[in-house]
């Protein structure tokens, strides 16, 4: 279930209304006249870059060893 808030009283508490949507993880239907015209979601927290593909990538065999497989290059 979303909270929803008039325009006004958004108006009103706008700074408050952001710090308690960053911290509940909650988004907030803001209404004009009783029908909803916005939505105030939080952003996804960032993640480092470094390291964001850990565990992502499975090696099954030996990259670095030559296969056994004859082949010729063509100059």
């Amino acid at each position: 279930m979303h909270t929803t808030i008039g325009a006004g009283d958004f108006k009103a508490k706008c700074l408050q209304l952001l710090d308690s949507v960053a911290e509940q993880r909650e988004p907030l239907i803001i209404t004009k006249r009783g029908k909803p015209v916005a939505k105030l979601v939080p952003v996804e927290p960032e993640h480092a870059l470094f390291g964001a593909l850990q565990g992502s990538v499975i090696s099954e065999a030996d990259i670095v060893s030559p296969v056994g497989a004859d082949w010729e290059a063509v100059l």
